[in-house]
């Protein structure tokens, strides 16, 4: 298990950040890769698909290009350039790779007016714990979240299990989708998870909120993954407004 930490300073709040990732016992390598940065309030979480090297590949190259085009900007046409960019560089390792190449992609990113952004493209998750109120701030690009919100099949049919993985957007799509965002503010108290569907998948989201209100420790949290079968790569990072 690898466990990095950060602290930022962002308008008149502090933020502290942990951030970890674990392979899990389904996998022989970690093809989640993660970022947290040091110097500024940025962290980037992607999920590579599949095991091959173009799940490796679209996973490294996504959140290296991420990371490089949000160096000096973070607003709303910075952040879907940025995106943009990944999609263009994603597909290009893809021709050099059989098989699929592709990825999610999840970051928070603090702005110059001391809100933050999220980005989101693909299922990997951006959770916030405000005022004892738990909520999923984003919407997996899933065939199985399309079915269940326009009534196709109910949550628990057969058919949302079988769909749950099939992406409808994600690094590397031949469409080159745009992402979704989101800005929110920051208030003292705040607690914001970003995970990988090992994460989310393995743990209820009442185990999740549980952990947010409990200061549950990203090591911690990423134990249990393991506990409850470690069925994927799980990575997290909980961001603390103060």
């Amino acid at each position: 298990m690898e466990v990095t930490a950060a602290n930022w300073v962002l308008g008149q709040r502090l933020l502290s950040a942990t951030a970890g990732t674990v392979v899990g016992n389904r996998y022989p390598a970690n093809f989640d890769v993660l970022h947290l940065d040091a110097a500024r309030p940025l962290a980037v979480v992607a999920d590579g698909m599949g095991d091959g090297p173009g799940s490796a590949a679209a996973g490294r190259t996504a959140v290296e290009v991420f990371v490089r085009e949000t160096a000096t900007a973070t607003g709303p046409a910075a952040l879907r350039a940025a995106v943009a960019g990944v999609q263009r560089a994603v597909r290009d390792a893809g021709r050099r790779i059989a098989g699929l190449t592709g990825c999610t992609l999840t970051a928070f990113a603090g702005d110059t007016d001391g809100s933050a952004w999220l980005v989101q493209l693909g299922d990997s998750r951006a959770y916030r714990l405000r005022d004892g109120v738990f909520e999923l701030l984003t919407s997996d690009h899933t065939a199985a979240w399309l079915g269940i919100l326009n009534g196709w099949y109910a949550a628990d049919s057969r058919e949302a299990f079988r769909e749950r993985h099939h992406l409808t957007r994600y690094a590397g799509h031949p469409g080159m989708p745009e992402p979704d965002l989101l800005n929110v503010s920051l208030r003292p108290g705040d607690r914001f998870l970003l995970c990988t569907d090992g994460v989310s998948d393995q743990l209820h989201d009442r185990r999740l909120a549980d952990a947010l209100a409990e200061r549950t420790t990203v090591a911690e949290l990423l134990a249990e993954t393991l506990d409850h079968g470690g069925d994927d790569n799980a990575t997290a990072v909980i961001v603390q407004v103060s």
